[in-house]
């Protein structure tokens, strides 16, 4: 039952657990879950351009945009204020395909993926830090 098991998270151990069969199964369980979302992100967002494709020398496709996602709330005085934040999404390969068949500036998308961090170094020698969300999934919402 689960009201009989006690689910320590950080720790990932159990207490007063019916068997221990169903403490390994839920240990086994708990940290699928943990491992899953480690590093997860999920978006929904209008496209700010059209994606950017570049073919790779080895035939690979990448697909590079970005995604603005609204947050709506009211201020002290009462007024709408909308919050647009703007994410830099990456695709490779079928998904890359997928991007430049399907997706142009305003389209409204789901994309789920992980935080990638990475830096370059500009012309005149500037050392540049970007985060990215490498894409995993993608839906294509609206019209």
């Amino acid at each position: 039952m689960i009201a009989n098991r006690i689910w320590f998270l950080g720790a990932s151990k159990f207490a007063l657990s019916d068997n221990e069969s169903s403490i390994v199964e839920c240990l086994n369980l708990n940290l699928t879950i943990m491992n899953s979302l480690r590093n997860k992100v999920q978006l929904i967002g209008n496209l700010g351009n059209d994606p950017e494709i570049i073919m790779l020398e080895n035939g690979t496709k990448l697909a590079k945009f970005s995604i603005a996602t609204n947050e709506s709330y009211k201020n002290a005085k009462g007024e709408k204020v909308t919050d647009t934040q703007w994410h830099n999404i990456v695709a490779w390969g079928k998904l890359a395909e997928i991007t430049e068949g399907f997706l142009s500036k305003g389209k409204e998308v789901m994309i789920e993926g992980k935080l990638m961090n990475r830096s370059y170094e500009t012309n005149e020698g500037e050392k540049r830090y970007i985060t990215e969300i490498k894409c995993n999934e993608l839906l294509m919402l609206g019209k």
